[in-house]
This record gives structure tokens, C-alpha cells and sequence, in this order.
């Protein structure tokens, strides 16, 4: 040890946790001195885990995980990059064979302080986030601010970062460091940072137990902030007197992998710096940091297609050395290689500039852990599971394709639905693109250092991914407060393939649905079930169960429709509509699951549908054979609704739709229907609400106006005739209703509007006053694109030319 403190004390190395250069400075003083063991700010538990740093698997950024034992989520974190102090002597300790050992208060009592558990992490140091009852001081602020800086990180690069270590100065850093803080501490006191006091008694109480051991060959590495208390003179008794009483909880730790992004944030050792991919640039680049760096920016840009040259490097490289010396400052910083890539290579444009901020100043590497480092169960067959599927956890978002036919892409699907069961949130499905089929799935995925915490949590469940899941489900299910969360339940369950939670999932469904007689539930709860049917064929699962439970909760919306739907208010009767597309949709999907599970059941109301008893069959709650025409029940339903005063107007109009888009009613039928409701008699009001249902919500309502002129003519004579007084109070339902449109069919409709009653035919016939439209079909121009449309619908080749004119002759009609 050829450097000791002060009066032949220990070496104290005041840091910035997650500063470069404090980790230049550290491996520096610790060659210099050759301490015969390295104490470091960290909880003692992690004491067996540092063997593991030397291993090869073990790549920063990672992180010292603490929970509690009984309650994994009340954790801790203490994250450390390859340029932080901390992790540079846990390395040089390793690579030296010298005892490394951590001397801060045990996370037994760090995880313990308060009175509530946290589902969030705890501060794992005393720079961690002040609460809002605090004043703190922020050291860094206090002497930048002292030295005329209004930045205190423009301070530190200036002062620290762009000065490098001196040749045979190892320690003048930690000396003018700890001068600095000592004043500070002097001024201040503990600066808000109360928990300090118990922290520092630990420490010295640590630090003297080494000293007796190794004398004067003891070095610490810890916040600088803490240096004037270490060096204090305070009595043992003192010390152990406060840290008698402290209380404690069961604690494991071990190593998970960290990210450059979570650093970002203020969590763990609090640096929160802004810039970790820049500060992990300034440590690694071995000389010219600037030119590395804008080398590196301009080799981004050009996989993003901008075209940026070494031109435009070599002269970003100038601007930036510029900009440093017209600021008074040794070396450019991060804020001229900023402004100089903004200048030179963006053009001036912020939009490039926030990607060079997301992937690099930022960046997006993800740490890792070697395997033989302590994890929970579950945590194992997590590992198991990922390696097998090749599915690695990575830090940069990125979307995957799943192909359910693969058994690989099965599998992923099944573990990404399992974990999110479990609210391990790896993945979020994202609608696919170019396909609506129950084979293929999007998965938007990204690894956070917090899921390691969550998968501790989860492990409560059981031991494997697996069993955890089915575990959690089916205590899900018994705490659900609502029918839809049930459904929702056991359309996951299915998803996520857990065969032995969903007859769980199912009963409590059943005898929720039985129990329930509120109409809006039930009709919220069926699509989800409905759309679990979907998964059956695809996924290999027996669904005649879930069959039956949906089968029964339509029937009784069926019955308990047409009464719900009584005097309602606005807000309620746009809800009910809501509702009644929903069940429209989930009728469909569950005739054909009812046919698939009960072939010889007859289907006739599909060929009637509208003159039926709406109670008929409605008893019971299955899939017996006499109620098994659910098309034809819901038409009649639909028809009781399209008919009743009693049902608002938007209702009544979304069924006269649904009935007309079916074949259920005629054109002429429903033209006498909206005739009958938009006569002089009707309020305007409840004749805007019809229309509304009819022809708004995204339903292609203006599709219908343009190629039935009768009903567009309904509507214009009804909306010329509405009072004065009463048009503002249907304006808003009449904006929202054709506001939904797309711009070509406003303008179409605006068109026909414009040439007056009594000048409007069919739209076919609408003579040359509206442009795409003539009184005779062209069959010249429709001759023109047959060839490119039997060429998209692949009906090529001379073999097929006779099933080519049948096409053909289709076609045309549809033309016309």
C-alpha cells in the first residue's frame, strides 16, 4: 500500500456512482496503491455473489437484486455498468486476488425500513429519489452552481470526465473530492439524506473491522458524499447504538441483467444519469472520443438511409472542437458532438437527432448474468423454456411474427401468454398485419430489468412457467368482481393453453353468468367467450364446453334484449347499441361453433329469422337440440327491436341495419321503415337518433346512401323539413353520424344532394352530372380491367376460359 488518507488512515475513494471518469481515477489509485483488500458501497449479503463478475458470462450492465423472501416484490436494485466505480474495483479486486466485500447497511434493514411493503423497488443507496417531505441537497448542483455552472453535468465533464487521470497523481481526484464534499457536509449536514446516519455508523463500523484485519492495506470505494463520515472520528458505541433495534426481513439477493435505458432513469444507486450509452463511449474509447463517437453516429444514420458521408464526420469533428472552445471548455462534450450532428448530418432537423439520442446516447444494450448465479425456480424454467425457443430476452424493442401452425411459434405464443398471466409483461400482442386469422399472432417485445422482480413474484405460484400460470388463473378467476373479467379469464386461458385452470375458469363462469341478470354484462362478456371459440382448431383445444356456457349466455341475452332496451337515456342507448353490434358479431361465430359441436342440429332460421317467438326456447342455459337456430332467434330479436316505440331510436335503427345487411329485411321494407320514423309525427330528436343507428358507426352506411337514392331522398326531404328551433339540437348527432365518412363518400353524397329532389335516379343511372358515374354502363372501360382482375384472382391460363366469361359476366354486373 504505497498511498493511505490522511494520518495513516485508509484509502478513502470518493465516486460518482456511474461516472467514467471516477472509474478511470479508481483503477488508477487502486494500481497505485495495491490495497490488500477493497470495501465498496453495496449491501453485505452481495458478499458470495462477486466470484461471479469474473466470470465470462457475467457482461454489464447488471445489477445486485434484494427482496424479500415472503414478499419478492418489496426489492431492491443496485445497477452497475462497465464504467462505474463500483463494478471497475469488484474487477480489479477479482483480477488481483484481493478480497472484495460490500459494507453498507444489509439489505435485511434497507428492505425492512417503512412500515407498508412497496411493490416498488426500494432505494438501494442514499442517493436514490428524495420523497416529497424531504429537502435534499444535491451535491453536484451545490459545487457546480458554486463555479458558475448552470448544468451541474457540463460541471463534472469539465471538471472530471475531460481531465483524465495525471501521470503520477493517482489521488489528487479523491483529495480535491473530498475537500469539496467536506465543506459540503460542514454547510449542509446530512443534506436531507437522514437514513445517511444509520448507513455511515454501518460503514465505519465495517471499515474498522477491516482494518484490523489488514491494517493500513484497506481501500474504500463509495460516494464521495459519504467520504467526511467515514473519515469522522465517532465512537463504536456510538455506531452500534444506531443501528440497535433496526428492523428486518428475510432477504435473498443475486445477479440480473440491467440496461443502458434503465440507467437512464434516477432508480438504484440514483446516479440517474442521461446519457449512459455517451458515458460507456467515453470509458471504453481508448483515445479521440469525439471522432469515435461521430464515427459511430454517421455509421447509425447511414443503416437509417440518410446519406451522410466522411465528409460530413470530418466536419462535424470541427464544429464540435469549435463550439468547445468558444464555450471555454477542454473538450468537446456531449452537448457540441450534439449540436454538430444536428448541423452537419440532420440538416437542422430534430427528427434523425432523437434517434441518435434513443439507440446511442441512450442506447439499448442489455446485461447478462452467468447461469450458475442463485434464481428462483421459476426464474429457471423461464431460462429453460426461452433457450429452447430460441427466444432471447433483448432491451431494444422489436415486433415478432408468430406462425401458431409452427410448433415453434406455438410455443412462443403459449410461454408469451403464460407470463402475462403471471403480469410478467414481456410481450404485448399487437394487431397483426395483412391477416385477421387465428394463425398468426404480433407480439410487440421488450426485456425490462423489473420483469426480473416479477418473475420472483410470480414464483409464489409454483416452480415451473407452467404450473405458476395455471396456479394464478384459477385464483383469478375466483377473485374476478364481473362476469366480463371471467370471460376475459378464459379466453386467456385458452390462449396461453392451460387445460388444467379452464374447468375452473368454466364453472365459476357458468355460475356467474347464472347469477347475473344485468343484459349490458352478459352482452359484454359474450364476444370475449365467443372469440375464445375461435382458438379450438388452431390450437388443438376442446372448446364443447365453452360452447355450451356461450350457447346459454346468448339465449339469455336473447330474452332479456328487447325489456333492457326500455327507456333509456342517451348515453345509455348509444351503449346498448354498442352492444347489439357486439352480440351481432358473436351470434355469427357461435352458430357455426354450435353446428361444428352438434352436427345434426337443424339450422332452418336461417332461412326465416324474422317471424319466430322471441321467448321461444330461452329456458335453458345449453345447447339442447330446441334452441339451437341462434341465427334465426336473433333476427327475431333484432325484428322486436326494429318495431318497438319503447326502444331508443339509435337502437331500433342499428336493428332495421342489421336485419337489411343480412337479407332479413328487403330495401323496400326497410326504405317503409325510415319513412315511418322520419314523418312529421316523430320528434326530430328521436328521427336523428334512427338515423344515426342506421346509417353511422363506421357501419358503411354511406355506401348504402349512395346506391339507394330512396333512403339518401328520405333523408334529405326529412332533414329540409326539420324546424329551425329543433335543427340545432339534432346537429350534433347528425355531424357525428356523417362526420364518420369517408372524404370520397361525403363527397359523392354532397353531389347527389346538390342536383335537387326530383333530378336523382338510381346512382347508376345518375347521368354525367356526377363524375364516376353515367346513365349506361361503359363496357369498353369495364372490358379494360378484367384481364388485371382475373390476373389478381388467379384465373389465368387458356384451361379456364370458359369459368373466365362466368367471371367475367359477374363482374360486369357488379360494374354496373
Amino acid at each position: 500500500m504505497t498511498r493511505t488518507g490522511a494520518g495513516g488512515g485508509p484509502l478513502l475513494l470518493g465516486v460518482r456512482h456511474h461516472g467514467p471518469g471516477s472509474a478511470r481515477a479508481v483503477r488508477a489509485a487502486l494500481d497505485a496503491a495495491r490495497p490488500q483488500v477493497v470495501l465498496i458501497e453495496g449491501p453485505p449479503e452481495a458478499d458470495a455473489l462477486v466470484p461471479l463478475a469474473a466470470e465470462e458470462d457475467m457482461r454489464p450492465p447488471v445489477a445486485l437484486l434484494a427482496h424479500a423472501v415472503d414478499q419478492p416484490g418489496r426489492s431492491a436494485f443496485w445497477p452497475l455498468a462497465e464504467f462505474s466505480p463500483e463494478w471497475v474495483a469488484i474487477r480489479w479486486a477479482l483480477s488481483h486476488e484481493v478480497p472484495a466485500r460490500f459494507i453498507d447497511l444489509p439489505a435485511t434493514h434497507t428492505l425492512a425500513w417503512g412500515s407498508n411493503a412497496s411493490t416498488e423497488p426500494e432505494e438501494g443507496s442514499a442517493d436514490a429519489p428524495a420523497r416529497e417531505t424531504d429537502v435534499r441537497v444535491d451535491p453536484l448542483a451545490v459545487l457546480a452552481e458554486t463555479a458558475g455552472y448552470d448544468d451541474p453535468e457540463r460541471w463534472w465533464e469539465d471538471v472530471v470526465e475531460h481531465r483524465g487521470v495525471r501521470e503520477g497523481d493517482a489521488f489528487a481526484p479523491f483529495t480535491a473530492l473530498e475537500e469539496a464534499m467536506g465543506a459540503l457536509r460542514e454547510t449542509y449536514g446530512t443534506g436531507g439524506h437522514e437514513r445517511d446516519l444509520v448507513r455511515e455508523a454501518h460503514m465505519r463500523l465495517q471499515l474498522r473491522a477491516a482494518q484490523r484485519e489488514f491494517g493500513d492495506g484497506v481501500a474504500v470505494v463509495c460516494g464521495a458524499w459519504h467520504v467526511p463520515a467515514l473519515r469522522s472520528k465517532a465512537s463504536v458505541a456510538a455506531d452500534r447504538a444506531l443501528l440497535k433495534g433496526l428492523a428486518k426481513v428475510k432477504t435473498d439477493m443475486t445477479w440480473v441483467p440491467w440496461t443502458h435505458r434503465r440507467l437512464s432513469r434516477v432508480s438504484g444507486y440514483g446516479a440517474g444519469i442521461e446519457s449512459p450509452g455517451w458515458y460507456g463511449h467515453l470509458f471504453s474509447a481508448p483515445d479521440r472520443p469525439v471522432e469515435r463517437w461521430l464515427t459511430k453516429v454517421a455509421g447509425l444514420l447511414r443503416g437509417e438511409d440518410r446519406i451522410v458521408s466522411s465528409a460530413h464526420v470530418i466536419e462535424a469533428v470541427r464544429l464540435a472542437e469549435t463550439l468547445a472552445a468558444m464555450r471555454g471548455r477542454p473538450l468537446p462534450g456531449l452537448g457540441e458532438t450534439t449540436d454538430a450532428v444536428r448541423a452537419v448530418m440532420c440538416d437542422g432537423s430534430d427528427v434523425p437527432l432523437s434517434l441518435v439520442h434513443d439507440r446511442l446516447v441512450v442506447g439499448d444494450v442489455l446485461g447478462q448474468v452467468p447461469r450458475s448465479a442463485p434464481a428462483v425456480p421459476l426464474q429457471r424454467d423461464l431460462e429453460r423454456i426461452q433457450r429452447r425457443l430460441r427466444l432471447k430476452p433483448e432491451a431494444l424493442e422489436r415486433e415478432l411474427e408468430l406462425d401458431l401452425r409452427k410448433e415453434t411459434d406455438a410455443g412462443r405464443s403459449r410461454l408469451l401468454h403464460r407470463l402475462r398471466l403471471l403480469r410478467v409483461e414481456w410481450g404485448e400482442p399487437v394487431a397483426p398485419r395483412g391477416s385477421t386469422g387465428t394463425f398468426r399472432e404480433t407480439w410487440r417485445l421488450r426485456w425490462e430489468p423489473e420483469l426480473s422482480v416479477r418473475v420472483a413474484e410470480a414464483g409464489v405460484w409454483g416452480t415451473t412457467v407452467r404450473d405458476a400460470a395455471t396456479a394464478k388463473a384459477e385464483a383469478d378467476a375466483l377473485s374476478a368482481q364481473g362476469l366480463a373479467e371471467v370471460t376475459a379469464l378464459a379466453e386467456r386461458c385458452l390462449l396461453a393453453e392451460l387445460p388444467r385452470a379452464l374447468p375452473v375458469v368454466m364453472r365459476i363462469l357458468a355460475d356467474r353468468a347464472a347469477l347475473d341478470a344485468d343484459v349490458g354484462h352478459l352482452a359484454q362478456a359474450l364476444p370475449a367467450l365467443v372469440r375464445s371459440l375461435r382458438y379450438g382448431d388452431v390450437r388443438g383445444t376442446d372448446t364443447r364446453a365453452l360452447t355450451e356456457v356461450a350457447a346459454g349466455l346468448a339465449e339469455r341475452i336473447f330474452v332479456g334484449l328487447p325489456p333492457a332496451c326500455a327507456a333509456l337515456d342517451a348515453d345509455a342507448a348509444d351503449e346498448m347499441r354498442r352492444h347489439v353490434d357486439a352480440v351481432h358479431g358473436s351470434v355469427g361465430l357461435l352458430a357455426d361453433a354450435v353446428a361444428l359441436a352438434h352436427p345434426g342440429a337443424r339450422s332452418a332460421g336461417d332461412t326465416d329469422g324474422v317471424t319466430g317467438d322471441a321467448d321461444a326456447g330461452a329456458g335453458g342455459a345449453g345447447c339442447g337440440p330446441g334452441h339451437r337456430d341462434l341465427r334465426g332467434r336473433w333476427h327475431t330479436v333484432l325484428r322486436v327491436l326494429s318495431l318497438r316505440d319503447t326502444v331508443p331510436g339509435v337502437v331500433r335503427g342499428r336493428a332495421v341495419r342489421l336485419l337489411l345487411d343480412e337479407g332479413k329485411v328487403g330495401q323496400d321494407e326497410a326504405a317503409r321503415l325510415m319513412g315511418l320514423v322520419l314523418s312529421p309525427g316523430t320528434p326530430p330528436g328521436d328521427a336523428a337518433a334512427w338515423i344515426e343507428g342506421f346509417v353511422g358507426g363506421g357501419s358503411g352506411g354511406g355506401m348504402l346512401l349512395l346506391h339507394d337514392e330512396r333512403l339518401l331522398g328520405l333523408v334529405d326531404a326529412w332533414l329540409t323539413g326539420v324546424p329551425a328551433e329543433a335543427f340545432t339540437d339534432v346537429l350534433p348527432l347528425l355531424r357525428r353520424t356523417f362526420s364518420a365518412y369517408e372524404p370520397g363518400v361525403r363527397r359523392t353524397l354532397g353531389e347527389l344532394v346538390r342536383r335537387g329532389p326530383g333530378q336523382r335516379g338510381s346512382v347508376t343511372a345518375a347521368g354525367p352530372g356526377i363524375p364516376g358515374f353515367a346513365a349506361d354502363l361503359d363496357a369498353g372501360r369495364a372490358d379494360a380491367v378484367l384481364p388485371v382482375v382475373r390476373l389478381l384472382l388467379g384465373l389465368g391460363g387458356p384451361e379456364q376460359d370458359a369459368r373466365n366469361r362466368d367471371v367475367d359476366d359477374d363482374l360486369v354486373g357488379v360494374a354496373g
